[in-house]
């Protein structure tokens, strides 16, 4: 059963550190502005790593000290854990496959509508009880701050490859016609009846666009981004995983037959 043993503890070291990725990818994504403003998906990713740190942890303990029931409820834990990942991982594809970004013509940015979303990323992000608090929390974060120090000419603002959350919130959709001053700073709009953003835009650096539907779909194509990102490492975890829970049963199956025989011979001798 030593041998046996030995093998699972390995294998718990190895999700081990797939549990350190999905932490990492949970801390990368947590500090990013749009997760830091939406509570809702702040946490997921942390949660899930930090619960399979602990699983693995009971497993090499298990391992470790020869505790069979011990190594019985890491195999059903971590049975649960990829099953949730897993879920989470299709769930998290379904819900930011839809992709509301165009692109404009003369621009290194793309544009947003907040139509081109999925459903429940609108309701759950740019309804009215939660985007009052999340576009305080924009505005503080200082993203299109940042924009004034990094571009001068129009020129160069035009071909910019902005964020999502920089090209809805910064500035005015293209289509109004407004006149550009610096990155935060447009006037005299040729077509302000073009979309109603034209209208909500607001040179005060405390405005801005923050109220726009394209600011809503701006901070929606950030996190569809930054989901997918971290989509990559869990895909990565879950397949290392699944592989690692099926050697493991493999291995506690073996040491609990391994055991039974010895007790049978045992018995005889």
């Amino acid at each position: 059963m030593a041998v046996s043993n030995n093998i699972i503890a390995v294998l718990n070291f190895i999700s081990l550190l797939c549990s350190v990725l999905i932490l990492a990818a949970g801390i990368w994504f947590a500090s990013k502005p749009d997760a830091a403003c939406i509570h809702l998906f702040r946490y997921p990713i942390l949660i899930l790593g930090v619960l399979l740190l602990l699983v693995s942890l009971l497993g090499f303990v298990g391992a470790y000290w020869y505790k069979e029931g011990l190594l019985g409820i890491y195999l059903c834990f971590m049975a649960v854990l990829v099953v949730v990942l897993v879920v989470v991982l299709v769930f998290a594809f379904v819900v930011t496959r839809p992709d509301g970004g165009y692109t404009v013509a003369g621009r290194g940015y793309e544009e947003y509508r907040l139509a081109g979303f999925s459903g429940w990323l609108r309701e759950k992000v740019t309804g009215n009880e939660n985007w009052g608090r999340i576009r305080v929390c924009l505005q503080e974060s200082g993203v299109c701050g940042k924009l004034d120090e990094e571009f001068v000419s129009a020129s160069d603002f035009f071909m910019a490859h902005l964020s999502p959350i920089q090209s809805g919130c910064c500035k005015p959709p293209t289509a109004c016609g407004y006149q550009y001053v610096n990155p935060t700073m447009w006037v005299n709009p040729t077509n302000p009846t073009a979309d109603p953003d034209c209208t909500l835009w607001s040179s005060d650096q405390s405005q801005l666009c923050y109220n726009c539907s394209s600011c809503k779909a701006g901070l929606l194509g950030n996190v569809r981004l930054e989901w997918r990102k971290a989509n990559l490492v869990l895909i990565a975890t879950v397949v290392v995983l699944i592989c690692v829970y099926v050697i493991a049963c493999s291995a506690f199956r073996n040491a609990q037959t391994e055991d039974l025989f010895r007790r049978y011979k045992r018995g005889w001798t």
